[in-house]
Formats: C-alpha cells, sequence, structure tokens
C-alpha cells in the first residue's frame, strides 16, 4: 500500500488452486492497506475468503484493486464482510476500484460481496473484468445503493467485463448520481428506485439446457446472454428489498458448490 496527497493505492491478490485432495488451497492470499484478506472456511472442494475493510475507503482520489486468479479445478467463494461506502475525500478527484478474475479450466468462483453505497459527495469508477476458460463457472452479484438512508447519492459509475474464451459474453456500463447521463433516474432508468443490482451466473450447463427470459417479480428480470450464461437485474427502493431479490434468484440459477450442478 502507498499514501499521498492523491489517495490510497492499495492492491489485493488471491491465487487459488485444486490441491489434489478435493479440495482448494491459497498460495497467495495478500491483502493491502483498507483491503484485507481472511480465510473463512471451506466447503467441500470450495475454499471461503472474506475481504475486510481495515480502513475507510474508497476515499476520493484512493486507487484500489483486487486480483483472484484460479487455477484448473480451483473452487472459491470470496464475499466481505460489509458494505463498502465510496466517501468523499480531500483532494476533490475520483476513486477507483478495479476487480479482476480469471478462472482456468474447470474453475468455479462465487464473488458475492454486500452492497456499495454511494455516499452523497463522492465519485467512485468500478471496474470488474472476469476472463473465464471454456468450462469455468462464474456467479458474481453486484448491489449498488445510492445515498444512505435520507440521503442524496454521490456519483457512481459501474462497468462489468466478462470474456471467454478470449471472446466478449458481456461487456456493459451504467452511471447513476449528480454528473451522469441524463435519465438514469427516469421511467427507462431507475424510476425513483435507489437500489439496483444484478447476479450473473456463468455455467457451460446452460449450452445443454438454455435458461429462458422470464419475469422474476416486478421489478426482477432474468435474460439470457448469447453464450451460457444469464444476467438477472433488478432494481428496488432500498438495500435490503433488493437482497431479497437476487437471493430469490440465486436460488433458481445458482449451483450447488458441493456437487458442481445447476
Amino acid at each position: 500500500m502507498t499514501a499521498g496527497a492523491s489517495g490510497v493505492r492499495a492492491h489485493a491478490r488471491i491465487t487459488a488452486a485444486a490441491d489434489g485432495r478435493g479440495g482448494t488451497a491459497l498460495p497467495e492470499l495478500a491483502g493491502s492497506g483498507p483491503l484485507a484478506l481472511r480465510r473463512t472456511g471451506c466447503d467441500g472442494p470450495e475454499a471461503h475468503v472474506t475481504l475486510v475493510g481495515a480502513m475507510s475507503a474508497p476515499l476520493g482520489g484512493d486507487r484500489l484493486a483486487l486480483t483472484a486468479d484460479l487455477g484448473p479445478g480451483a473452487a472459491l467463494r470470496l464475499t466481505s464482510a460489509a458494505a463498502t461506502l465510496a466517501l468523499p475525500g480531500r483532494c476533490g478527484t475520483a476513486a477507483r476500484y478495479d476487480v479482476r478474475l480469471t478462472l482456468a479450466d474447470g474453475a468455479a468462483l462465487r464473488w458475492l460481496p454486500e452492497p456499495l453505497v454511494s455516499v452523497r459527495g463522492s465519485e467512485l469508477a468500478v471496474s470488474t473484468r472476469a476472463e473465464l476458460a471454456a468450462s469455468a463457472r462464474l456467479l458474481l452479484r453486484e448491489e449498488l445503493v445510492l445515498g444512505r438512508a435520507g440521503e442524496a447519492s454521490g456519483l457512481l459509475g459501474s462497468r462489468l467485463t466478462v470474456v471467454r474464451e478470449g471472446r466478449p459474453l458481456l461487456d456493459q456500463e451504467v452511471c447513476f448520481g449528480p454528473g451522469a447521463p441524463a435519465g438514469w433516474d427516469g421511467p427507462a432508468g431507475l424510476a425513483g428506485h435507489r437500489a439496483v443490482g444484478q447476479l450473473l451466473v456463468v455455467d457451460p450447463a446452460f449450452a445443454q439446457r438454455p435458461p429462458a427470459a422470464r419475469e422474476l417479480g416486478e421489478h426482477v428480470v432474468a435474460a439470457p446472454l448469447a453464450g451460457p450464461a444469464l444476467l438477472v437485474t433488478a432494481v428496488a427502493p432500498d438495500a435490503l428489498r433488493l437482497r431479497a431479490l437476487l437471493d430469490e434468484a440465486a436460488g433458481h440459477y445458482a449451483w450447488s458448490a458441493a456437487c458442481g450442478t445447476t
């Protein structure tokens, strides 16, 4: 970690590998600054790691990065201990948070962080990029909350890019809050809701049993992608309701860590 007038620079790294005994080893588990990593258990072949906030971040000007590299056959459940608050900083510049996920053949990752809350006056750009081999599986949840209770939102942008077998599977970008493109809170956007989230499921089993597009509720829809993947998108008045919607969707589409089936 480094720190200066322009903010904190911190990078957390995870390397996961099949241990040859039906489990997953973690040869590298290196936290830095506000990004502390803790091994918190296992479930059959799946290792559990929790991201713990060791200090307030991201503040304006911070540059944070998280990298997870899963080798062949590795299985990892990666969560966070608490919500992440994007806060204004003294330097008046935007913060960045970059997540990079790499999955080899037979690897499985569940990336299930707690919500990201955009505090009034903050500015944060989040970038998540996942690169998957053909037989890799990914379950990814993203929850964005615009402001704390009774508070206006900061400026929050998020880009999610997924590449499978070297080919684009998903590349989307959203932006909310003051300074975002017009219409973000209109009828074609959030329509007054303060929480938005998505659940991405990439599973080779979908190649044989493609999921159908369907409404899962009044404000949640599941849409198949051009590949063995499904994207569930939901909006809600608050983080609690958003989590309930995404948890219900996960019950329909998420695989079992123990048996590796959808």
